[in-house]
Order: C-alpha cells, then structure tokens, then sequence
C-alpha cells in the first residue's frame, strides 16, 4: 500500500497563522519535504518547525540555480524540469514504501508555490491532498488594515517579472491589485504603477506577519535591498473614498419592542435575534431581561413588573438620547405585554421611532404541545383584574363561553389572585359540558414544562399558578385515544 502525500500551506509567516489541519499534518507526517535556494535555509521549514517532531525524515530540495545563467541545454527551464523530475522521484521513494509525505509550501501551495510542481508529477500516481493556506495577498491587506475589495469590484494578481507595458496596462484596468515576485522586479514595477497613474495609490508590504515585516507607500521605498518576499499592492477604490459616520447623536435612537417567545433561543425569531444584537441596552421586567446572554457592550435596565409606564418613558428616554432600545417581553410583545404601553408612552416622544417585533405567543406554544386545539376560532382573554374590573373578565367570558369560542386563557392565576379560576370554570360551566377538553400549560418550553389534558367539570384551581395558560375547547374540540387534542376547522 503506497503512502500518501500532501501539500500544505503554511501562510504568510507567523506560525500562529498556520491551519490547525496543516499542523496536524505536519506533526503526523514520517517525510517532511520543503525547497530552499542554494543557501539552504528554508523559511517553510522555519514557520513549520513548531509542529514538526524529532524522528522525522526530512527532504531538502535544494534549488540548482534561481536566476543566474546556466550551461544546461534546455537553458533555464530545462535545469528547473530536470530539478523538479529528480525531486518527485526521491519523494516517490517513500510514498512507494508507504510513508506520508508532508510537502512545505510558504502561502497557498497553489498559489505561485513550489510544491505545485510535485503536485502535476505524482497526484495521480498517489493519494493526494492540498491543504490550502493564508496567501500573501491576504497578510498584506490584513497588516495594512485595508480592504482588497469589495460589492463587485475585481482583483487582479500579476507576477512583478512581467514585461513593464503588460504591468501598466493591466494595472490601468483593474480595481484593485496585487503585483509579487518584487525583488529584481521593483524598479519595473514602480515605472509601471507611475504609467498607469496608480503609485500615489500603491503600498509596498514586506515580510508580512513575520518578525522583518514592514510597511509604507510604495514611492517612498528605495529599490535597493528590496527582497523577493514582499509585494506592492493597490487595495479597494472604495476605501479610499469611505467617509466614516459620526457617532450616534441626539435623536438617532430608536426603541424595539421584542417578543422573546414562550422560553428559550429556538423559540427566538431571527428578526427578535437581530434586534436584540443591535441593541445599546435592554429594557423590561427582570426575568426576562435575564433570558437575553449578557453582553458587555449593552447596558440592562432591569425593572419590577409592575411598572410598565415608567419602564415604557425610560425605553423612550433613552433612544431619545441616541440610543437604540429594546424593550423584552416574554412570548408576543403585542399580547397582554410592553407594545401597548411603549406606543401609548410614545404621543410624549415624537420623533422616536417604535417598531413591535413580534414573538410566539404562549398560547401557540401550549397549543402545539398538544395538537391543535386553536385549529377554528378562538378567544384571548385575561383572567387579571389588576387593570379591568372583575365584571368585565366576568362578561367576556361568558360572551366568548356563548360564542362557542375555544379560549386561550392568560394570567389565569399568581399569588394574590387565587379564586378567579374557580370563577371562571363555573362561568363556562353555565354554557359549556363537563367534559370540554382543558388544557393547562406550564412553563412551555422551559425547564420545568408541563402539560395536562383535564375537563372543564374535573379541572383542579389548585393546578393552576401564574406561570400557566389554560386552552378551553369548544363543543367541537375533540381529545383522541393517543391524547392529541384539536379543534376541526369545520363548524357543524
């Protein structure tokens, strides 16, 4: 079984930017195989040396010439075909004795590397895997903090050792650029950039990520002791003509009421995800400014809640002052929540613009637990009496009871409120049977989630707290033998 060989990029320098796959690789590798010039020191093999391990073969693969002159008979390129032939045979030794083979390449192995010349002379007499990686052109606009390009602008990557009229003529008709394989070739390049009418706009980056790395404008560099590892670039039209906005000032803000939903993240909207990203600070009733993941960036206003005018004129205050509010609420914002209260509190705010984020109601989410008892029409209702007297809770359900209404009953009970359950049940019990089916959700979605099916004459008040909804069918609201509960969309 023969081995197998990979070329890896190993980026532009820093060790630290080399793939966590690249240097698994390199640490697993029994041959590790990297080109040098006649000097024999390797920069490929600098930056991998952190990964490597003692035991290893390693395989210099020493180049015979660079640029000089050569009496080989093919001239320059044969010397090279004849280096890159003998070079693939020694690494097809050891892929042919089953070992794998790391070849090192600086950059994106196919990126102007060497490796690609091992690569079209034994992928496909070998297993063969490039590992791509961080090319020059991308460490250069990352160390200049400048973008290459951007919307459907176009980039074009150009070798320095092209003739000067090609470098001018493609320069003057691309966005953005990027010219390596300085060197020997700055001179030209520069003359080039000045052709086309780009040098005030070109930076020269040297060395990039490693320790030597420099940076200035390309017309202040003097060509002298310009090395082969460094690269001109022209980066995006558009930054240079980006004109930063101020900061947020007096009357930009705005407030966002959101629904959270019945519980946690899945039960989350992206738009609700998006708003509440967006946020400078979060305003509502404790718990659930509590259900939001903290984030040091936004300031929470954490309230009682009992308080939903003051906490409404606060949210309002604030964006007032610039800053961008969301208002929580637990299921729907617009159902028994902040919606109402922030947009009666908003005739005092003109100019602050409100929008309601809309949330799953708890009354779905208790709803799906058990099928669909909301499937015809139904009625919302709250058993509260803290804000509307008890005669009128009284009349709406024996209305919505008349009505043959399914019910989705909210604020059922709390510690305080303990007898209008037992109200209610009998209020329906005057227009309903005893055996309508009675749904009672708890926590839906929640850690402590719980859901029981009952009838309207067996329901229990003592099951019913603050933290539960009830569904009350109507007479068509049907509860199979597997206990699924619904509502047919046909009357009869």
């Amino acid at each position: 079984m023969t081995g197998r060989l990979y070329g890896v990029g190993l980026g532009p320098g820093d060790p630290e930017l080399v793939t966590v796959k690249t240097a698994r690789l390199i640490g697993e590798a029994d041959v590790i195989a990297y080109h040098a010039a006649r000097h024999g020191r390797s920069i490929a093999r600098s930056i991998a040396l952190p990964y490597m391990r003692e035991g290893q073969v390693e395989e210099l693969l020493l180049y015979p010439l660079t640029t000089e002159t050569t009496d080989h008979p093919g001239g320059y390129q044969g010397a090279l075909d004849d280096f890159y032939a003998d070079c693939a045979e020694r690494l097809a030794v050891h892929l042919d004795a089953g070992r794998t083979v790391v070849v090192l390449a600086e950059g994106d192995p196919l990126f102007y590397g060497s490796y690609m010349h091992m690569h079209k002379r034994l992928a496909h007499r070998y297993p063969t895997e490039v590992v791509p990686g961080v090319t020059s052109v991308s460490a250069a606009s990352a160390v200049l903090g400048r973008p290459l390009v951007e919307r459907d602008e176009v980039l074009t990557v150009l070798p320095g050792t092209l003739p000067a009229d090609v470098l001018a003529e493609r320069l003057r008709g691309t966005d953005s650029a990027a010219v390596l394989k300085l060197g020997r070739t700055f001179e030209k390049v520069r003359d080039a950039l000045a052709e086309a009418g780009r040098l005030d706009d070109a930076w020269y980056v040297e060395r990039a990520t490693m320790g030597a790395e420099r940076v200035a404008p390309l017309k202040d560099v003097d060509a002298d002791g310009v090395p082969y590892f460094s690269l001109a670039l022209l980066a995006s039209p558009a930054e240079r003509t980006f004109v930063p906005e101020p900061p947020a000032a007096e009357g930009r803000g705005e407030v966002a009421v959101v629904g959270l939903g019945p519980a946690g993240r899945p039960w989350l909207t992206p738009e609700a995800q998006e708003a509440l990203a967006a946020a400078t600070d979060l305003v509502g009733y404790g718990p659930y400014v509590d259900r939001v993941p903290p984030n040091p960036r936004q300031r929470r206003h954490r309230t009682d809640n009992r308080v939903e005018a003051e906490r409404a004129r606060h949210a309002l205050e604030l964006a007032r002052d610039g800053a961008r509010v969301a208002v929580v609420s637990s299921g729907d914002p617009g159902v028994f929540a902040m919606a109402s209260a922030v947009l009666e509190a908003a005739d005092g705010f003109p100019g602050v613009p409100v929008r309601v984020v809309p949330g799953l109601t708890a009354a779905q989410a208790v709803a799906s637990r058990v099928g669909a008892p909301l499937g015809h029409d139904y009625c919302v209702l709250s058993l509260s009496d803290l804000l509307k007297p008890w005669e009128v809770v009284a009349d709406r359900l024996s209305a919505a009871a008349r009505a043959d209404l399914v019910l989705a009953i909210y604020n059922p009970a709390s510690r305080s409120r303990t007898w209008q359950v037992s109200a209610a049940r009998d209020l329906l019990l005057e227009h309903r049977a005893p055996d309508t089916p009675v749904v009672i959700g708890r926590d839906v979605g929640g850690e402590r989630e719980s859901v029981t099916v009952t009838t309207l004459g067996e329901l229990d008040p003592g099951m019913v707290d603050m933290r539960c909804l009830l569904i009350v069918g109507s007479s068509t609201t049907r509860v199979t033998a597997s206990g699924v509960v619904y509502t047919p969309r046909r009357y009869p």
